[in-house]
Parts: C-alpha cells; structure tokens; sequence
C-alpha cells in the first residue's frame, strides 16, 4: 500500500485535525469500518445507511453520501484488498459540551493495511476470554458506532495472551452484549441467538447481515438478554464483524464449544453470498 492517498480530512490530502475539533475533544461523533475487496468497499450502502442513522442520532447533519463515495475512491485507488475507514465529526466548536448552532462537520476518510488475522481463526476457531470491564447501559447511544469507544479500550487492555482472539464483554447487568471488536451469536437448541441491543454495544453490519441469512436458512432466530451462564452453556458460539466475517468459538476462558453445523452453514452463505459493491458510486 505505497504510492497511495493515506488520508482525506474534508476533502483535502491532510493527517491532521484542528485541536478544536470536537471529534477530539468529546469523540462527538460516528465512524464506520469498511472492508476493500477486490478494490471495492463491501457493503457500502448498508454502511452509509447506519453512517446517517448515526448522524441523525447524535443531531449531526448528514453526510453527503455521493461525495463520501468520491472521497473512498480517491482513497483506496489500487487498493485491492485493506480497511477503509469513515469518520465524521461535529467538526469544531469552542470550549465546552454545548453543541455550535451550525455545525461545520469535519470528514475523515482514511484506508489502512488489512490486518493480519491468521485463516485459521475462521477455520479452526479463536479462544475468546471473559472480560471484567462491563459496558454502560444508555439507549441514547446504543447501537449506533461512535467514537467513545473508552470502554472496548479498557477491555481490550485485559489480556496479551497471544492465544486469545476476543474479550466477550457484558453490560452493567450482567447481560452478554458483545465482543470488544465483535458482535456474539449463539446456538441455544437449535434456534440462533444475539444479544438485544437496545442498551448498550454496536449493531453490527454483518450481524444484521447474519441475521438475515438465517431467516433464508429457516432458522429460529432470537434477539433476546443471555446472561453468561447460558453463554458459557452454549454448545456452539462464534462472532462477526465485517472484516472477520464468521470466527467460530471453540473456547471461552477454558470453557470448550465445538463448531456446529448452523456456523458452518453461515459462513458458506456469506461467501456465497457477499454484496462487494452494490450500490458503490450509484
């Protein structure tokens, strides 16, 4: 990845950012995470579906996805396989939490390495560990990808065991949520279960993708609180994102799971199945 535009701020080749900005200050703002396959951003309508809810949620103004789309293209320009990565912000506005009365949002459009996630973890499985540090409950920010992220920080400075892939994480409650990078799913007899979402965690593309994909599987499929006895009981777990795909489980802290049938089927429908470049600069 020489030769290449690192980084867009506002349109403008710059790695920059005022000390103003409000994205550094407050992380007043959303990001999203997209993989470059084949030169092309995967799923990017999906993307810029969740990139506006999040703007709307926060009282951003939307971002214009077409100039959003001009700027990845500049970006990733051969680039045949990384991350791209979409980050607005309030953009700047003075001391204190008050909010500009027109804000001047700042775009951020950067491409990085695709990282080196080893193929065994998709077909061997990845060991994955309890974390202690438990997730804040607050609809207002549930679901969407902003860019407080402190509490997938301290979760992920729990561990340096090389041998461990994934920290799980539960909210204040108890109740599973997700991984520090990841969404959860588990096989609970024989129906596909993830946690609700509606309090707390990030609602992944590819978990709604996931989703979906089951329901063309006829599979029973619930959104429901599993708290980690059920979780640890589980005979069949894995995660997702849209760089991973489907990880399989085969440990949590020590606790073994196999990888099943239904994971198997998933992750043979996503590769069969993937929507690389719909929409991509319609």
């Amino acid at each position: 990845m020489t030769d290449r535009i690192a980084a867009l701020v506002n349109g403008e080749t710059l790695d920059v950012l005022p000390v103003s900005d409000r994205g550094l200050l407050y992380g007043d703002g959303v990001f999203e995470t997209i993989a470059i396959r084949e030169g092309r951003p995967e799923h990017w309508p999906r993307h810029m579906t969740r990139l506006q809810a999040g703007c709307a949620r926060l009282g951003l103004p939307p971002p214009d996805s077409a100039r959003l789309a001009t700027e990845a293209g500049a970006v990733i320009d051969q680039i045949d396989k990384g991350v791209l990565k979409l980050i607005i912000t309030r953009g700047t506005g003075g001391r204190g939490y008050r909010v500009p009365k027109a804000a001047a949002c700042t775009r951020i459009v950067q491409v990085h390495p695709w990282p080196d996630y080893p193929a065994a973890c998709a077909e061997q499985g990845v060991k994955t560990r309890l974390c202690a540090t438990r997730l804040g409950r607050n609809p207002a920010l549930a679901g969407i990808k902003h860019l407080n992220r402190l509490e997938q920080v301290l979760a992920r400075q729990e561990w340096n065991d090389a041998d461990i892939h994934e920290g799980l994480v539960t909210d204040t409650d108890g109740n599973l949520v997700e991984g520090t990078m990841s969404n959860v799913f588990i096989v609970d007899d024989g129906a596909l279960l993830t946690p609700d979402l509606s309090h707390a965690g990030v609602a992944g593309i590819m978990r709604t993708i996931i989703l979906e994909q089951a329901e063309r599987l006829g599979l029973r499929v619930r959104i429901a609180h599993i708290d980690t006895q059920t979780l640890l009981q589980a005979g069949e777990v894995f995660l997702s994102n849209s760089l991973i795909g489907i990880w399989p489980v085969v440990a949590i802290d020590g606790t073994s799971c196999r990888i099943g049938n239904i994971t198997l089927q998933l992750q043979e429908l996503l590769h069969d199945s993937s929507d690389l470049d719909a929409g991509w600069r319609e």
